[in-house]
């Protein structure tokens, strides 16, 4: 029996999205502080969100770059995960995480061999890793672009370091990721979405039923 796959919903704005993405069965639902991001939340929506949550799904907030106080803000919030979205250092992750005493999700951008080499330092201080594609250079936000990586750059990378995929994910592609990368876990933003920025009940919750068919077809296969 292999592990479950972990399945993370990122950018939810409402409390009825929320219902919905705990209710369809994710595993982690995101919450998005980052005022350049179309989905963002102010720190006390994502407290409100995550109270309303506990116990049934973890909860995440996403920051970029964040300095110590905006760490302890979203500590504050009672949220499960911190995710460091932005140019954080190994050292700066692992200060993240003793500072606050909170699970740490740290997202990589993947564009190349060099990116996935730096995986196994990261995966010594963070609590797990999400590796998503490399943004353009003149892009304003660091992910939920909808682009995808080439996927093959993890050929290569030691399977004992498990990571969640990100990146370009959809309804139609979520079967071939499952099944053809192998990862830890799932996640999606803009993938998920009809109108940018606005979450569609449909297709989150057509996306892990995707999502766990391909696993279920993996397992058998094995």
């Amino acid at each position: 029996m292999t592990q479950d796959l972990v399945i993370k919903i990122c950018g939810i704005k409402t409390r009825e999205m929320a219902e919905h993405v705990a209710a369809a069965g994710a595993d982690m639902i995101g919450f998005a502080h980052f005022e350049k991001s179309p989905r963002h939340l102010p720190l006390e929506a994502v407290a409100a969100l995550a109270g309303a949550l506990e116990g049934r799904i973890e909860t995440v907030v996403l920051m970029v770059d964040p300095d110590d106080r905006l760490l302890d803000l979203a500590a504050a919030t009672g949220v499960d995960w911190l995710q460091l979205h932005g140019h954080e250092s190994v050292e700066r992750v692992a200060e993240a995480g003793t500072r606050t005493g909170r699970k740490i999700l740290k997202v990589l951008p993947i564009g190349g061999s060099a990116d996935v080499a730096r995986l196994p330092e990261y995966h010594a201080v963070a609590d797990r890793l999400l590796l998503d594609a490399k943004p353009p250079r003149n892009a304003t936000r660091p992910g939920g672009l909808g682009k995808t990586f080439d996927w093959s750059l993890l050929e290569t990378l030691d399977r004992s370091i498990p990571f969640m995929l990100s990146g370009g994910l959809t309804i139609d592609n979520v079967a071939d990721a499952v099944e053809t990368v192998r990862p830890f876990g799932i996640d999606v933003s803009s993938g998920v979405e009809r109108i940018k920025g606005e979450k569609d009940a449909e297709l989150v919750t057509a996306f892990i039923a995707r999502a766990r068919a391909a696993q279920a077809r993996q397992e058998k296969a094995l």
